[in-house]
Formats: C-alpha cells, structure tokens, sequence
C-alpha cells in the first residue's frame, strides 16, 4: 500500500470518527482457559491455540510460551505495523526492517522472594533497524510517532485492572 491508498483507506474512517467520536472505540480482547496440565493457560488466538507457562526462571520447564515473550512479540507487531503506517504516510520506503523488543524480569518478584523487588518486565526497548539510508531528523521522526502511535506500546503505561468472579455468584 503506497501513501495515497493508506490515506484512501483511512479517510472514511477519520471523517465518521471525527463527526462520532463514539465509534472510534474499538473492543479488543483475548481468551484462555485452563484446559491442560501443568501450571498452564491456553490462549487463543487467531492462529490457533498457545499454551503459555511458566518461564523456566520461574519452575516451568521451557516447553510452553513465556507470556513475557508473547508481550513482547504483541508489542513488535503492533510497533512494527504502527512504523510501516507512520513511513507510509512520511512516503518513505524504509527497505528491509528488522524490529526488536527486549526487556528483562527479575524472578524474585514474581516468585515472592522480596517485595522491594518490582513484578514485570522493564524497561522495555524496541530498536527498529531500516535498510534505507536516512538522516538522523527522519529516524528520529519515525522512533517518537511510532511510539504515540502504537497501541500495545502505549497501553504498557497503564497497569490492567484484574478482576475475579465466581461463576455461581
């Protein structure tokens, strides 16, 4: 898509958001379940069902999807199409990406070692490395609208609200 179809494509969309700000809210969501053993949760998604559990820093064995991965290759997708659409827009052609996300996590938290010690991951950065040869002005302008504009990346700076309900209440 060249810089004319993103605009023709989103142009209906802009207009009907801006006359209805309601309909710009857009529902997301995923689900799981505890269908198999051991410490475990099945998500699914759009390819089809992923058995994440516990890291191997955290007692699991290596053989399920670490949720902290998963966090971060969400956040490469999200990242990466959010870049594509900004140098979209910027008619810049960007030549091969490569994008990246990495963090850490320090087990003591979330295994209840030490409450001093902070649960999650962070500080997270994401380094998308371009083929195409640009000034630092454009990298810049590409790195700070790729980061307003991501959803997941921006969403990281919220905490969810977790909520647990008795299905016989």
């Amino acid at each position: 898509m060249d810089r004319e179809g993103l605009r023709a494509a989103q142009r209906a969309l802009k207009d009907r958001y801006a006359a209805d700000p309601s309909t710009a809210w857009t529902p997301v969501h995923a689900d799981g379940d505890f269908r198999d053993d051991p410490v475990t949760c099945t998500v699914t998604t759009w390819a089809g069902p992923v058995r994440a559990g516990l890291h191997t820093a955290t007692g699991g064995t290596g053989a399920d999807a670490c949720s902290g991965d998963m966090l971060m290759q969400a956040l490469v997708g999200c990242a990466g199409v959010t870049l594509r659409s900004v140098a979209t827009a910027m008619d810049l052609d960007l030549g091969q990406v490569e994008i990246r996300a990495e963090s850490h996590f320090d087990a003591r938290g979330t295994l209840g070692l030490d409450r001093a010690v902070e649960v999650g991951v962070g500080p997270i950065t994401v380094t998308a490395t371009v083929g195409a040869a640009l000034d630092d002005a454009v990298l810049e302008r590409l790195a700070r609208s790729t980061e307003r504009y991501c959803v997941v990346g921006r969403s990281l700076t919220h905490p969810p609200a977790f909520v647990v309900r008795s299905r016989t209440s």
